[in-house]
């Protein structure tokens, strides 16, 4: 995983796929059964992130660009 700082609030992250799909599991995970300590708004806004992702997803279309190497990675 790498993240780079764009803007103050604004993160660039690169994942490798079972990175990111270990994370959106434990996000749907956690929706799903929330432990009663998470506040309703923080659960929302999770529900919305993955809302944005599954919509990012839908969004993927064509042949996979070839991956660009980055510092050796």
């Amino acid at each position: 995983m790498e993240l780079q700082r764009v803007r103050p609030t604004v993160l660039r992250a690169t994942f490798h796929v079972y990175e990111l799909a270990a994370l959106v599991a434990a996000a749907r995970y956690v929706t799903k059964s929330p432990p009663p300590e998470i506040p309703a708004e923080s659960l929302e806004q999770l529900r919305q992130v993955l809302d944005d992702y599954d919509q990012q997803v839908r969004n993927l279309s064509g042949p996979q660009a070839p991956a660009q190497p980055q510092d050796g990675h």
